[in-house]
């Protein structure tokens, strides 16, 4: 995964109401309206935080009838949770190898 893409969706977790989001999704796919009921803000506000979470790939939409469906992308998710971890592991190839060598003391 890139730098662009992992901010991407670390971009779109920026907003607690957004991580709200994906708690709430954790358990199953709803619908937008049960998603309403456990904010205080209108149809048109969760919109545009379900089109933020669907961009950046971490939500999925389903249209039934006249009602819209989210649920999480598991895909995504185990991304994210892979270049969290990627971050304590030690690799063969890492940026802080060339910081560390630049970093060396003067004589």
């Amino acid at each position: 995964m890139t730098y662009e893409e992992t901010a991407r969706l670390f971009k779109a977790m920026s907003d607690p109401k957004r991580v709200q989001i994906i708690d709430i999704l954790s358990c199953g796919e709803l619908c937008a309206c049960d998603l309403l009921e456990h904010f205080d803000f209108t149809q048109p506000t969760l919109s545009h935080h379900m089109k933020v979470l669907m961009q950046a790939g971490i939500v999925q939409s389903r249209k039934s009838g006249i009602w819209h469906y989210y649920s999480l992308r598991d895909a995504s998710i185990l991304k994210v949770q892979q270049v969290l971890a990627s971050f304590l592991q030690e690799k063969e190839v890492c940026v802080c190898n060339n910081i560390h060598k630049k970093k060396e003391p003067i004589s």
